[in-house]
């Protein structure tokens, strides 16, 4: 089986191993494809792996040969998966491989408002402790999570823990699901506007549909406590940029954490990056050694079973 790997970079800048996907036959790994070259580098592949190079109808009815779609991530609306299946084509994503780093990045940005370790110790690190005249001293106010509110908007597997992380912390957990969830968590089901009133810190963890793209705007963020923190690990266009952008200027929400924007990479024009107590991350909640470990080996296990006539994770 000729495999073709499109824009294998970013899951393996060079820290990980094809070696099993190499097993399934001869393979071609490209770190990045253009699409102007995408036809040209996988007009003979049986199997094509691809994160961000798009597939869609006019490109897949010019791969006559091809079989099976890995995407090498959850989400994969890069892929016209009706096309797909009209063609004949298998399309797998891979599921939950990245749960626990993306709750551990939802608390990295809850932690820096908290207490922002960062400032601290680039001001020692600047000699500014040593020319202090007291023992202790602090550059941005040092809040305490306990008995803090945790309002989680979306509480599937990383919702969910998101949710054990806070309840460690002694956090009260809120959240807001499409669909009644039951939990054995100490977490309570509210109504989306109750989450965002009573909220301290707000986690974006749902996925994005045509009916909640730019849910937090104006209207919703004028609902949320001036001293709120909402922080997104979910989907870009979850947000109206602008809109939060402008209430953060105006002070009107304490801050932002988010690791995900409408566009990426970041556009000149993106008015969040320059945003008052807006901290942004490049898209790296996924990213940990063990999440892309997961992401690796369930790619090639998807492989192998559509190989062996028994196709996992489908999609399509």
């Amino acid at each position: 089986m000729k495999v073709v790997v499109l824009d294998g970079y970013t899951l393996n800048p060079g820290d990980l191993s094809w070696d099993e996907i190499k097993k399934s036959g001869e393979c071609t790994i490209y770190d990045r494809t253009s699409p102007d070259k995408t036809v040209e580098r996988a007009k003979d592949a049986e199997a094509i792996f691809t994160n961000k190079v798009v597939l869609n109808k006019q490109i897949i009815e010019q791969l006559p040969k091809l079989r099976f779609i890995g995407v090498l991530a959850t989400g994969f609306n890069v892929v016209d998966t009706v096309a797909a299946k009209n063609a004949g084509i298998v399309v797998c994503n891979i599921p939950a491989y990245s749960t626990q780093s993306v709750a551990q990045m939802v608390f990295s940005h809850i932690l820096h408002f908290s207490q922002n370790i960062s400032a601290h110790a680039q001001s020692v690190n600047r000699g500014e402790w040593a020319k202090s005249i007291d023992f202790a001293y602090w550059l941005t106010p040092q809040t305490e999570l306990a008995n803090k509110t945790l309002g989680i908007i979306g509480f599937g597997q990383i919702g969910q823990a998101v949710a054990q992380i806070g309840l460690a912390f002694g956090m009260k957990i809120l959240f807001n699901n499409r669909s009644k969830k039951t939990t054995e968590l100490d977490a309570t089901q509210v109504d989306l506007e109750t989450l965002l009133i009573e909220s301290d810190f707000i986690s974006i963890n749902c996925p994005l549909t045509e009916e909640n793209k730019g849910f937090i705007n104006k209207t919703t963020i004028d609902k949320m406590k001036a001293s709120a923190y909402l922080i997104n690990t979910g989907r870009g266009p979850l947000i109206n940029e602008q809109d939060l952008a402008d209430a953060l200027n105006a002070e009107r929400i304490a801050g932002a954490g988010l690791d995900v924007l409408s566009v990426e990479p970041a556009q000149a024009d993106n008015p969040l990056p320059k945003a008052k107590n807006c901290s942004i991350t490049p898209h790296i909640a996924w990213a940990t050694l063990e999440a892309r470990q997961r992401l690796m080996k369930i790619a090639a296990t998807n492989l192998e079973a559509f190989i062996n006539g028994k196709p996992i994770n489908v999609v399509n």
